[in-house]
């Protein structure tokens, strides 16, 4: 089944369509919502009206007003940004963050920057997204069976979230596995922070984790379980400019990882 993501919708930008009347404000208020969101639906809705963490909402707010000089004239999300594609996928795509200037102005995951179109690039050879492009929420993108999310869901200055803000964070990306437990039998970790973010929210959801905990490298694979399901933890290079400007990370590689994921998929 192909499907776009329940994104948050809506043309007010001031209250973003959204249907929530709570705003988390808090780690508490974070778990909170999580816990009490009964679809991928109200997740995502939940999502965008986060302002748990002062200092992303006022980085996020800050760069959607200054915006980069290419994108003067568009108006940016500058809001918590939802996870895209599938209610009910196999393969789920964890990320680190939103970028600044891309799923910070676009509203949509690894949507309209370099680390995106590697992305898309390679889901659309592997058949599970139409198009190789994404550049906007209403491109018409639609993914096949797949999820993509972030351990954070806020662009941090430099890349980089706090360990408080990875925490406060985490309870969003454990509420979507609990969703998405039925039909989900990859998770594919771009990085090493989506990597550490996964195994703790998989072994929250009762997953059973190795020990020693497994570590990140590209092409790591580790089976998990759980009563009577098995699910398969890969880890990939992140496509960032840093990695595919370097060659860390090629097109065949990130190629191999879905190859894999796709093979893993039906694994009993």
């Amino acid at each position: 089944m192909v499907a776009r993501g329940e994104d948050c919708q809506g043309d007010d930008r001031s209250a973003l369509g959204l249907n929530v009347t709570v705003h988390a404000s808090t780690a508490a208020g974070v778990r909170r919502q999580a816990r009490a969101a009964a679809s991928p639906w109200d997740l995502n809705q939940a999502i965008c009206a986060c302002r748990a963490c002062p200092r992303l909402v006022a980085w996020r707010e800050d760069v959607a007003v200054a915006k980069r000089a290419a994108y003067a004239d568009e108006r940016y999300w500058g809001a918590p940004v939802p996870s895209f594609g599938s209610d009910e996928p196999w393969l789920l795509i964890v990320g680190l963050a939103p970028g600044a200037h891309g799923a910070n102005r676009t509203g949509r995951m690894f949507t309209g920057d370099r680390s995106g179109d590697w992305l898309f690039g390679a889901l659309n050879r592997a058949g599970l997204a139409t198009s190789p492009a994404s550049v906007s929420r209403d491109d018409g993108q639609q993914l096949a069976g797949v999820r993509i999310t972030a351990a954070v869901r806020c662009a941090p200055p430099d890349n980089k979230p706090t360990p408080a803000e990875r925490d406060t964070c985490a309870p969003w990306l454990l509420r979507e596995l609990e969703l998405t437990a039925r039909s989900v039998r990859v998770v594919i970790a771009l990085g090493g922070f989506a990597w550490t973010a996964a195994l703790a929210a998989l072994g929250e959801c009762g997953w059973s984790i190795p020990r020693p905990r497994p570590k990140f490298a590209h092409a790591a694979e580790v089976h998990l379980e759980r009563a009577s399901a098995s699910l398969v933890l890969l880890g990939c290079y992140h496509p960032s400019q840093q990695n595919t400007f370097t060659g860390r990370l090629t097109e065949p590689m990130l190629d191999e990882v879905f190859a894999k994921a796709y093979a893993k998929r039906l694994d009993p």
